[in-house]
């Protein structure tokens, strides 16, 4: 028998994805999946939604815009809250795929922000008889847009990688207050144009059962495409980040 010591056994987990290779093997893996899946839910939670519903007793067709109003904005806060979860993954444990996957995330949640807010506005100018109010959730809405462009513009002006991963990290802590206000304003505050909550736990609040599960098809749709997205992304980002470092080591060779 020999007397030496086995070679450790080493753990293959969540972080095991970190490596940027196996999380790229991992993402054409699924990404077929998640397209197909994507654009089957759109298709099916937008036709649904548009031409199979009926109109609403006050609000008439313009109730329809909510299939793409609701899902629009729960991903432009969500995809915020994802950019904070990598973001301190990257400041805690320094994986560089959590700091790429922020990056590619943000463009994503800021498309998302501005059809929610342009869709909110023909939603709400026929029911409120104005495009915009200052209204507590409307403005915490618009400064997490800003935020949104402030991250991206902060990732393209700092040359350096490392430190742009640092400094958008600490803009996407700032950013997390107003990606709180934007979801739970209506429950700090009474006043304002804004309605309560569409989906909640509360039926009361909840859209009647005929717009309801469509919605929930839209929903579903929108969160397989901004995963599709952001998977994508990244690991276009990886690769050229790739790019980048053979290029510069051929410079200095």
């Amino acid at each position: 028998m020999s007397g030496d010591k086995p070679a450790p056994v080493r753990r293959q987990g969540f972080w095991s994805y970190a490596n940027p290779v196996k999380f790229l093997g991992f993402s054409e893996r699924i990404l077929p999946a998640l397209w197909w899946l994507s654009g089957i839910c759109l298709a099916v939670g937008l036709i649904w939604g548009f031409f199979f519903t009926p109109d609403d007793f006050r609000q008439g067709s313009t109730v329809k815009i909510i299939y793409l109003h609701v899902p629009s904005a729960l991903m432009a806060i969500n995809a915020w809250f994802m950019m904070l979860v990598a973001s301190l993954i990257w400041l805690i444990r320094r994986h560089h795929v959590s700091a790429l996957a922020a990056r590619a995330a943000a463009p994503v949640g800021v498309v998302m922000t501005l059809i929610a807010l342009v869709t909110g506005a023909i939603w709400g100018q026929p029911m409120w008889g104005t495009w915009w109010a200052w209204d507590p959730r409307l403005t915490s809405f618009l400064i997490l847009f800003l935020f949104y462009l402030g991250y991206i513009a902060l990732w393209e002006a700092v040359e350096d990688p490392d430190t742009a991963a640092d400094l958008t990290s600490v803009l996407c802590l700032v950013g997390s207050v107003f990606a709180v206000l934007s979801r739970y304003a209506v429950n700090f505050w009474n006043q304002g144009l804004h309605q309560g909550a569409s989906l909640s736990l509360d039926k009361e609040e909840n859209v009647a059962d005929v717009f309801y599960q469509p919605l929930l098809v839209a929903i579903a749709g929108f969160v397989l495409l901004f995963l599709a997205l952001v998977l994508y992304r990244t690991g276009t980002e990886i690769r050229l980040r790739r790019t980048r470092a053979l290029l510069a080591r051929q410079r200095r060779t």
